[in-house]
């Protein structure tokens, strides 16, 4: 009988509804077990929320985190958000997608509006490995040229204080700064206490609060298009509007991570993968074969 042949399709569509529901279901556990949510709960501040984009008309809140495909969502986003004035993503340059006024943020709502979205609206974030997207925050930030802004502001930081016997020129620009010595600044308790970690750096954990906010889809870097195309379906615009794909030629690696951990230590390894561990546990990162944790 007809009847039951089910459509490929829609078998699809509820394979992909159960993993969603599986990575749903590992950051709830994984809240629990570390009782985030238990410990009085910290109330979120709007100042939490800087991160959570809003699409009024599509009813959707995006958790972006930098380096893990955030300007392509964001592009996405003002395309979604645009009502027409951009149709295709790519055409809008990078830098405009990070002008903070081209899209709104749920911290700009007042408290009434700010739950009635949280509670009804559909809410997204993309996770990644988490020391690949750290390799890939330092290779962006401390090894491109370009990028003075960040040598001065954070690079001349990390070598006055990771560096003896730092030359004076390395001090004034901090555009030379090595893995390891951002590896130290990193796992240093003076940074943390200092202020809070650079966006490009700082856990996923932190910058989206998924203890606090339940996140109705999960997207992993890992299965970039596949996650993106099933949200813009779910969104109801699959139909016009495709997730941008390129292969990025300069894309962090796991081989080019597991390169960079090399000259890092145990020990330092072992505090850096602390700093990161409910990262790896909420998204179900498994701990790297190349760490040697002691």
């Amino acid at each position: 009988p007809l009847d039951l042949l089910v459509p490929v399709l829609s078998l699809q569509l509820s394979n992909t509804a159960i993993l969603h529901q599986i990575r749903r279901d590992q950051v709830t556990d994984t809240c629990r077990a570390n009782s985030v949510s238990t410990r009085k709960r910290r109330v979120l501040t709007p100042n939490d929320l800087k991160h959570l984009v809003v699409d009024e008309d599509h009813e959707m809140i995006y958790c972006y985190v930098p380096k893990v495909a955030c300007t392509n969502w964001k592009r996405v986003m003002m395309v979604l958000t645009g009502r027409g004035k951009y149709g295709d993503p790519m055409e809008i340059p990078a830098n405009e997608a990070h002008v903070s006024s081209n899209l709104k943020t749920l911290n700009q709502y007042s408290i009434p509006e700010i739950n009635h979205r949280l509670k009804n609206y559909m809410k997204f974030l993309f996770v990644r490995e988490p020391f690949e997207r750290l390799v890939s925050a330092y290779r962006n930030k401390f090894t491109q040229k370009y990028n003075t802004s960040f040598h001065k502001r954070y690079g001349t930081k990390i070598v006055r204080r990771q560096r003896k016997n730092a030359t004076q020129e390395a001090l004034r620009k901090g555009d030379d700064v090595k893995f390891e010595e951002f590896v130290a600044y990193l796992i240093d308790p003076h940074t943390q206490r200092e202020e809070p970690f650079n966006e490009h750096w700082q856990t996923v954990y932190s910058l989206c609060h998924p203890c606090h906010i339940h996140y109705d889809l999960i997207g992993k870097y890992e299965t970039l298009e596949e996650d993106s195309n099933y949200i813009l379906q779910l969104a109801g615009v699959g139909n016009y509007l495709k997730f941008p794909t390129y292969a990025k030629s300069t894309r962090t690696t796991d081989e080019m991570t597991t390169e960079f951990f090399q000259n890092i230590s145990s020990e330092h390894q072992t505090q850096l993968y602390e700093v990161y561990k409910l990262d790896f546990l909420m998204f179900n990162y498994s701990v790297p074969s190349y760490l040697k944790l002691e």
